[in-house]
């Protein structure tokens, strides 16, 4: 079990008001946790920065266009 007493959340500034957004934290051992805001408890999700970095770069580059 991961411990996730001490990461720092953050969301998008392009979260909108409802709070419909993910959160994300980079925690002490380099893995990157993501929740869901409106959910927190219900669960993480952890990636590998190289992880991040290849879906981050796969938005910039328009793969993942159809699923928005």
């Amino acid at each position: 079990m991961v411990d996730l007493s001490a990461a720092a959340w953050r969301k998008s500034s392009f979260s909108n008001a409802g709070g419909n957004c993910v959160e994300v934290a980079p925690l002490e051992d380099g893995t990157i946790a993501v929740r869901n805001s409106k959910r927190p408890d219900a669960g993480v999700l952890l990636f590998t920065p190289a992880e991040v970095s290849a879906w981050v770069e796969g938005c910039k580059a328009g793969e993942f266009d159809d699923l928005a």
